[in-house]
């Protein structure tokens, strides 16, 4: 089955709700421990999308298989140019590719809209999300050691962060600032 990349829509939702849900249960990239209703994953959505950060679903003919997102790294102004990566699978896509496709397509769009700076912030220190972002160019900026206790145990979190467009090469253009966070 062909797998496409598209923008996620508010239809989605159920999907990706279904999605973290079995991450925050069975997973330890995220530090929840209770997941999230349709209407709180409804307003995580709006509030990334409504302030112009790129939300991207992988789909293919049996439905939605993963999504990821890029969002504020820090709400200061200073932070402006950095976006922070987030991926979710399904468990029946983990391991066929479709992190990477959703990870290249998110550093494509970040580049295309202005930012400089992607950080992931690898919950659980989680193997194959390291490699996955290594592949892609990611390099190791920091481990946190035992910030989160989740299923019994004590677990790291895993900083990483890579260039996008020119990086620090030059200055940012305030004026074509991507987002609308710091907008007036």
């Amino acid at each position: 089955m062909p797998i496409s990349l598209r923008d996620a829509f508010p239809s989605d939702l159920p999907a990706i709700t279904t999605i973290y849900r079995e991450s925050v249960l069975n997973g330890v990239a995220s530090y929840e421990l209770v997941p999230p209703e349709q209407d709180e994953m409804a307003a995580r959505f709006s509030a990334i999308t409504g302030q112009g950060y790129p939300y991207i679903a992988a789909i293919d003919e049996g439905g939605l298989l993963g999504y990821a997102y890029a969002s504020a790294f820090r709400t200061r102004p200073a932070y402006r140019w950095m976006v922070e990566d987030s991926i979710y699978l399904g468990p029946e896509a983990r391991g066929r590719g479709i992190g990477r496709l959703l990870l290249t397509e998110l550093i494509q769009r970040c580049s295309d809209l202005g930012f400089r700076q992607m950080a992931a912030v690898i919950g659980g220190a989680h193997p194959a999300s390291i490699a996955l972002h290594r592949a892609l160019g990611f390099e190791d900026t920091g481990r946190l050691k035992a910030t989160g206790y989740k299923h019994g145990r004590w677990l790291d979190t895993m900083i990483m962060q890579r260039a996008l467009g020119e990086g620090a090469a030059s200055d940012p253009d305030a004026s074509t600032y991507p987002g609308t966070l710091f907008k007036a």
